[in-house]
């Protein structure tokens, strides 16, 4: 018995995704398992999450060989297929921004120390920003800079440069 031509229609009734939306869903899904065990071990226990995606995810940083973990990434990836998966992107996203700021707040520090140590203009611009600052120990850490710059390379020992760095480090990250 055939369907008529006039009762079929495929574009309704079958509301369900295709099978590659599916296993597209399921690869994103494993992908966040991925970058949920990248997260620190306090991180991640912080996460509301179900008691087994936690402990799926436990074992997934312990397990060591290929096959092993692959299996586990598609047992977390079932798992999460049931559970709130916005507040574990979040997490994810914060994390990585968190990175992201802290390079960002590295290289600010760099270019502030290599402009102190090139420019002495530079000291009063930082003073002003800076008020709290303790200016003695801060010229004294531009000049040892100073010095062990214009040493040859061989003789360069960088401890100046990296005290300086380490001095002004913790400011400028309160100056964004």
């Amino acid at each position: 018995m055939s369907i008529p031509d006039s009762d079929f229609h495929p574009d309704e009734g079958d509301d369900r995704p295709s099978k590659s939306a599916l296993k597209r869903e399921a690869h994103e899904l494993q992908k966040l398992g991925q970058e949920l065990i990248e997260l620190p071990d306090a991180r991640l226990a912080a996460i509301p999450m179900e008691e087994r995606l936690l402990s799926a995810l436990k074992d997934l940083k312990k397990t060591k060989s290929h096959e092993g973990r692959r299996r586990q990434l598609q047992y977390v990836g079932k798992l999460m297929r049931f559970a709130d998966v916005e507040p574990l992107r979040e997490a994810v996203a914060a994390f990585k921004l968190g990175h992201a700021q802290d390079a960002v707040r590295l290289h600010h520090a760099e270019r502030w120390r290599a402009e102190l140590v090139a420019d002495a203009e530079a000291v009063t611009r930082w003073m002003q920003k800076h008020p709290d600052t303790d200016a003695q120990r801060l010229r004294s850490l531009i000049r040892a800079a100073q010095k062990d710059a214009a040493l040859p390379p061989e003789q360069r020992h960088g401890r100046a440069w990296r005290e300086l760095f380490q001095f002004i480090k913790p400011q400028v990250s309160d100056d964004e």
